[in-house]
């Protein structure tokens, strides 16, 4: 069990990695990244159900649907600004959370996909904890070097520049709806990516794993750990997934923990855990 908890929280850290390249490195807040994750999780787990196609080949996938449904709602959003993208983003996601909840013979409504296998790969049993966490805890590796590399490329300079005066980074000649749209897609392929483990770590794609609460818990976590740090959301994922799991068990009021660290990031840490360590270290340093 301690294996699955840990597992959850590299998977939604990698899912974070993805909303904060968006929040915290382009100024964009949006409420619909569940789209990319739950639309990812149902095309990859029906053709790992019903096809038997490899991990690797279902990671892949999840990738390309992640970026691609990126594509598109990202096209629709980057029209507009502040409110009305936040907006839009929310509706968008709730548009897919109802062809979801629908479709039931493909996505099995209310009840989620159950049946996700995980394949093995080179004689290894993934349906083994323990070598599930390892192949988790090595892709996240992955991803986080992965990001690393994009956000201190030039790229994320640029998306950089955007997030702190969109007009002068337009005026310096750049695309700012492109530059957008790109920072959409490659977060929509990391949401993708986090998606399938998803998935494959439950064996089943719930549909809340496609609805905007989904969305919120990320944009909660990410928040709290701190946007715009490489590190906020691998600790917004531990706190959000030690206390949705393991507090929940003895307190089932446990949220109201959630909300007070939220209001306490909102009015005095901006910067969440990351910016409250950085401040304690220096005040420790000055105190010494």
């Amino acid at each position: 069990m301690r294996h699955a908890i840990v597992t959850e929280i590299w998977i939604f850290a990698i899912f974070g990695l993805g909303l904060n390249l968006l929040l915290g490195y382009t100024g964009l807040l949006s409420f619909g990244q569940a789209t990319f994750f739950g639309s990812a999780a149902y095309v990859a787990g029906y053709l790992l159900k019903y096809y038997g196609i490899g991990i690797f080949t279902a990671l892949g996938v999840g990738i390309g649907v992640g970026a691609l449904s990126a594509l598109v709602v990202g096209y629709l959003c980057v029209q507009r600004a502040g409110l009305y993208f936040i907006m839009l983003t929310f509706a968008l996601n709730q548009l897919f959370y109802f062809i979801a909840y629908q479709w039931t013979s493909v996505t099995g409504g209310e009840d989620g996909m159950p049946g996700i296998p995980r394949p093995a790969l080179l004689g290894i049993d993934f349906r083994q904890p323990l070598a599930y966490y390892v192949l988790v805890s090595a892709l996240f590796l992955l991803s986080l070097w992965a990001m690393q590399r994009i956000v201190e490329s030039p790229l994320g300079k640029i998306l950089q520049a955007i997030r702190e005066n969109e007009v002068r980074a337009e005026a310096l000649g750049y695309n700012v709806p492109r530059f957008k749209l790109l920072a959409f897609v490659i977060g929509g392929a990391f949401s993708g990516f986090a998606g399938v483990l998803y998935a494959m770590l439950f064996g089943i794609v719930p549909l809340e794993a496609i609805g905007v609460v989904f969305s919120g818990n990320v944009v909660f976590a990410t928040l709290i750990g701190g946007s715009g740090s490489l590190y906020g959301p691998i600790i917004g994922s531990v706190v959000f997934i030690w206390l949705s799991e393991s507090v929940s068990v003895l307190w089932a009021r446990w949220p109201l923990l959630l909300g007070v660290a939220f209001v306490i990031v909102v009015l005095f840490f901006r910067g969440g855990v990351v910016e409250a360590w950085s401040r304690i270290w220096r005040f420790s340093k000055r105190a010494s």
